[in-house]
């Protein structure tokens, strides 16, 4: 009964693109926020420069 329980198909959510596990992986873990706040300072930055160094 158990080995049954293991080895469950996952359940179906977006034609089965998703899929969530609990096993972690390795590798550097960075927060969302930060992923998220990066390309929009960059973006920011340049404008910013854009605008100042504007003949």
């Amino acid at each position: 009964m158990a080995d049954k329980k293991k080895n469950a198909p996952l359940p179906a959510s977006s034609a089965g693109l998703l899929r969530f596990f609990e096993d972690e992986t390795k590798g550097v873990k960075i927060d969302p926020k930060i992923i998220i706040s990066m390309p929009i300072s960059i973006v920011a930055v340049s404008w910013a420069i854009e605008l100042l160094l504007a003949p």
